[in-house]
């Protein structure tokens, strides 16, 4: 997933600490959630490099960063002095245009500097979440940016007060017109903001608010222990365990998560009811009228197409994961697997750990083999210290890649441990950089794309790494394995995503009501687990709370149906580029070049794609079944 927070109001404005949230917003193991890690010895993976962060700040003592929290204060209250009260008089000048375009020019100056400011707070917090002195610093940075934050507010306001025929002559200046994509994605924000003053009490409210909520969830679940056998692990080797090859420390694992996460149910019960409550409010005021309405706007989507998604994959569940869980639960020569069996390794999977170099090699290998432009940018992440690779206490667990600012460039966190599913995750996160790299050219306003479109790079750079090493593959086995763990990861991708969706829109819907206990949580997570498993997955006492860990549902209400949305998205530009003649690379990048700049369906124009198209989600949703066809007959 990627990784960068947004004001309520504007597509980029200022943006508080990277968190693991949104785009990225942060991708936690194969979009599953699944995915997570123990640490190998290191002759086993290779030496795993760590980001340099310098290219930041030296450090969280660094006089540059004083001295860029200084500046950004005094620009932000320069900014304000400058422009606040005059958006609409200087823009209906003669030289309106101009005038604004250096307006804008000058927030989004403000912009990339406190990108850059947050950016390194998020990145070392997420390096050590734990560590009180980086704890204290995150906390003060967002706490600076966002009081600075609040000189900027009117700038957004106005801007969509101002009549649309002044502003529309003010663009045919060549300055402003450049920030016209920018300017029309703002101004459909404009239905639901409130006046400056609410404007800013919700502003400064985040951080004794949800805010605050965010970073008690990651401190929370950085400390729990979980005891595994005479072992108290972290969270991430736990998870871990569920992939282990050996059953008893699969179960083992699952239960020690379901009595930790079951001493610990009254804390996330009340830090997701706090947080769907906020939600509500803040919905309530600015006039959205269904829960998930206010991510929609964010993504550039329409609601009945994500209801088409939604519906598209329900109504495919047994097709695919019923189907593909009753084929695992049959290799193992079970009826039924238990939940902690659901993503175990295959019995003829290969256990040969993959060396960082290798794994390396597989993806740049994959990646040169389409584009080399894109070979090329992906390698600065390993030549350039872009990557953190290891497991360490306290480190965030499962993966992102984190963009930045434009006049920096992103990083990739993962934890990785050498299985074939942590090639992948590098093959994603990756995904997510070029297209980092490609789109900064836009500028600090221009560069985020919708989570929509912002998935696509990453998927499809994990499926132009699949398809290698598929047809590499000679082994019938290893073919079948390879197959297997790629469905596996599809399901996890769409059909989990969607279940998580649906869950998020029970709990949000119901919390307008009163709270909901654990109890009602967990009541909720197995009716959407079980529909979406199917009844070859036995869900068994405990796995009620496992809905306590996963990030999205407190960082990023509503995104994960971004992973199915692109999932699905890939499946069909796969199949236009495998049926494609020269310059389907050309124009992939240009896609990712484009950022923000344009909506979806003008981006997929090119491709002769259509996601209004009733039919269009059907065909992603066909290859996984295709897949799934293919690992029946192999038996």
């Amino acid at each position: 997933m990627t990784s960068r927070s947004k004001t309520a109001l504007t597509k980029s404005a200022l943006r508080k600490p990277a968190t693991k949230k949104s785009p990225a917003k942060k991708r936690f193991s194969k979009p599953s959630l699944a995915k997570h890690s123990l640490a190998k010895p290191a002759s086993k993976t290779g030496k795993l490099p760590e980001w340099n962060l310098a290219d930041l700040y030296s450090g969280i003592d660094a006089p540059e960063v004083a001295r860029d929290l200084e500046k950004m204060d005094a620009d932000c209250v320069a900014f304000e002095t400058d422009y606040k009260g005059k958006l609409a008089t200087g823009t209906a000048n003669e030289d309106g245009g101009k005038w604004l375009a250096e307006a804008v020019r000058r927030y989004e100056a403000i912009d990339d500097l406190a990108g850059r400011l947050g950016s390194y707070a998020g990145l070392v917090h997420a390096g050590d979440s734990v560590d009180p002195a980086i704890s204290k610093f995150y906390g003060d940075v967002s706490e600076r940016l966002t009081a600075a934050s609040t000189h900027l507010l009117f700038f957004a306001l106005e801007l969509n007060r101002i009549d649309d025929d002044i502003l529309n002559r003010a663009m045919q200046a060549t300055e402003l017109a450049y920030y016209r994509p920018w300017i029309e994605d703002l101004r459909k924000e404009k239905p639901y903001q409130l006046d400056d003053k609410l404007e800013q009490v919700f502003l400064e409210k985040a951080q004794t608010g949800y805010s605050a909520f965010n970073r008690l969830f990651d401190q929370t679940i950085s400390s729990l222990r979980f005891k595994v056998g005479s072992k108290e692990l972290a969270i991430e080797p736990t998870l871990n365990l569920l992939q282990d090859r050996d059953g008893t420390k699969r179960k083992s694992a699952a239960e020690a998560l379901a009595k930790t996460f079951k001493a610990n149910e009254r804390t996330f019960a009340l830090i997701t009811n706090t947080l769907a409550k906020d939600k509500d409010i803040s919905d309530r005021w600015r006039g959205f009228k269904d829960v998930a309405d206010s991510r929609h706007l964010n993504n550039r989507v329409e609601r009945e197409v994500v209801d088409a998604l939604v519906a598209s994959v329900r109504a495919a569940y047994p097709k695919l994961s019923h189907r593909y869980y009753a084929l695992k639960a049959k290799w193992f020569g079970k009826k039924r697997l238990a939940y902690w069996d659901r993503n175990a390794p295959l019995p003829f999977a290969a256990t040969d750990v993959i060396g960082w170099p290798d794994a390396r090699n597989m993806v740049l290998t994959a990646y040169r083999g389409f584009s080399p432009e894109m070979a090329d940018i992906a390698e600065r992440f390993f030549t350039d210290r872009w990557i953190d690779a290891p497991v360490r206490p306290g480190k965030a667990p499962g993966a992102f890649s984190h963009p930045t600012t434009p006049s920096a460039h992103p990083y990739v966190l993962m934890n990785y441990q050498g299985k074939p599913r942590d090639v992948m995750t590098l093959a994603h996160e990756l995904g997510h950089g070029v297209h980092q790299v490609l789109a900064a050219k836009n500028g600090a306003l221009m560069a985020p794309t919708p989570l929509t479109l912002a998935e696509t790079a990453s998927v499809f750079g994990e499926m132009l790494t699949f398809r290698r090493l598929l047809a590499q593959t000679k082994n019938a086995k290893q073919r079948q394995a390879l197959l297997a763990g790629k469905v596996e990861d599809m399901i996890n991708t769409v059909v989990r995503q969607i279940a998580f969706y649906s869950f998020e829109r029970a709990v949000h819907t119901e919390r307008k009501n009163g709270e909901l206990t654990a109890t009602r949580l967990g009541e909720i997570w197995l009716s959407v687990q079980g529909e979406s498993l199917g009844p070859a997955i036995e869900i068994k006492a405990g796995y009620e709370n496992y809905w306590m860990y996963i990030p999205h549902f407190i960082h990023s209400p509503f995104y994960v149906y971004a992973y199915a949305f692109g999932d699905c998205l890939v499946n069909s530009l796969y199949a236009v580029y495998e049926n494609a003649a020269e310059g389907f690379a050309e124009r992939y990048l240009d896609m990712l070049a484009a950022g923000g700049t344009k909506h979806y369906s003008e981006l997929l124009r090119p491709f002769g794609l259509d996601a209004k198209d009733p039919k269009f989600w059907d065909g992603g949703l066909s290859v996984i079944a295709g897949m799934i066809d293919e690992l029946e007959a192999m038996g």
